[in-house]
């Protein structure tokens, strides 16, 4: 399906994002991936400027151009009691910054038909305790989606997709985690993979600037005190 493509995944070592580098493999694509793990094509900080400029410099030196850029790298979570200055930006800069400047660094290397699919998460619209610094980020480029998506008109498609909970080991659920998905099970890696190799092929030509969201229907899911034996502790006494 994707024979003489080049996808660029971002924090492709592990979990999502090995999942949707090895399903764009299986398709005929030749994957370049940068993480900060050992084991792809390209290790470094997506945090650092100079790491982005050579790695981009790299692919289009090695391939010649690009045509999909799965921006997947996964920003830190921490929460506001614990959450320092300096680690809240860093977050930012591997969840919002580098997809930015990895786009824009790209943007004179898209091919044809390109697409761009960023990976946000249900956290974009719904929040626990503690999160601020991953819950920014993913808010942050959710957005990022559809500015790009307007700024890359007629040149690239550009979406994003909200996973909900994904368990990355693959561990299949039984009893309340799964029944309390509407879905009635938790998601794994292979869902979200499936939605952006979608949203990379031509059956998806119609769709760009939107937000997916694949969690099972948690999100839409309406939840009250003692509703189905939900109890709401209160958490200031």
């Amino acid at each position: 399906m994707f024979d003489n493509k080049v996808a660029v995944v971002t924090g492709g070592v592990r979990g999502i994002g090995k999942a949707i580098a090895d399903s764009f493999r299986d398709a005929g694509a030749q994957v370049r991936v940068i993480d900060l793990l050992p084991g792809g094509d390209y290790v470094g900080d997506l945090a650092d400027k100079a790491v982005l400029e050579d790695f981009a410099r790299t692919v289009v030196a090695d391939c010649g151009h690009v045509d999909f850029l799965i921006n997947n790298a996964l920003p830190l979570m921490t929460g506001l009691d614990q959450c320092t200055y300096e680690a809240f930006n860093y977050a930012l800069r591997v969840g919002v910054t580098a997809p930015f400047y990895l786009t824009k660094l790209f943007a004179p290397h898209f091919a044809p038909g390109a697409a761009i699919v960023n990976i946000s998460s249900s956290r974009d619209r719904m929040s626990q305790p503690q999160t601020e610094s991953y819950t920014a980020a993913k808010g942050g480029i959710a957005a990022l989606t559809h500015a790009l998506a307007v700024s890359l008109a007629g040149r690239v498609r550009v979406n994003s997709i909200s996973p909900g909970w994904i368990d990355t080991a693959y561990t299949v659920y039984d009893g309340p985690d799964a029944a309390q998905q509407p879905a009635g099970r938790v998601g794994n890696p292979m869902d979200i993979a499936h939605m952006a190799l979608y949203l990379c092929s031509d059956k998806a030509g119609f769709i760009t600037g939107e937000n997916i969201c694949i969690d099972g229907g948690m999100t839409r899911q309406m939840i009250y005190h003692n509703d189905f034996g939900w109890t709401l502790e209160d958490r200031h006494p």
